[in-house]
């Protein structure tokens, strides 16, 4: 487990560079490269909620020594939920104002 901070600052720096990469690509790339930008911060965010778990579970059985870390972990698990909350809230915000839009 690697239980840093530095874990959430790579997955907004990612989700930058791909963004960066999407704008550049062509119409049917786009499509594809959303879809996969959302996958793989889906999958970051599950990998850091496992690995909170397994933080947790350590603990819990006493073979983890540092309580520091653990916590670190739960909290960027958190953040990182938080973010994808945020993320989704949006996209259906978006989709509900195109949704309303009169034709």
């Amino acid at each position: 487990m690697s239980g840093s901070i530095g874990q959430i600052n790579g997955l907004v720096r990612g989700l930058e560079n791909q963004i960066g990469n999407s704008r550049a690509a062509t119409q049917p790339e786009d499509k594809a490269g959303f879809t996969e930008l959302l996958n793989n911060l889906i999958t970051s965010v599950n990998d850091l909620q496992l690995d909170a778990g397994k933080a947790q579970e350590l603990m819990a059985a006493g073979e983890a020594a540092d309580l520091h870390q653990v916590m670190i972990a739960l909290e960027e698990a958190g953040v990182a939920m938080d973010l994808l909350l945020e993320i989704r809230n949006k996209l259906v915000d978006a989709y509900q104002s195109l949704m309303r839009m009169p034709m």
